[in-house]
């Protein structure tokens, strides 16, 4: 694991609030929320990938098949 995962997500976030508040100012709620929300899902499909590798990694450790 590697410390330009924590690089990425935050770039993500950041990105996310940008678009977020622009699209606010411009009276579009709805939208922004679902920018929001796609931040949100592409941070928590990396998540899942890195527990997924993390699972893995624990299983060949133990030798759990």
């Amino acid at each position: 694991m590697d410390v330009s995962i924590i690089f990425k997500i935050a770039a993500i976030g950041i990105l996310t609030a940008m678009i977020n508040q622009i699209l606010k100012k411009s009276d579009k709620d709805e939208i922004a929320m679902l920018v929001t929300l796609a931040g949100l899902i592409t941070v928590l499909l990396m998540i899942i990938n890195m527990v997924s590798q993390l699972f893995g990694s624990l299983s060949n450790l133990f030798q759990l098949y």
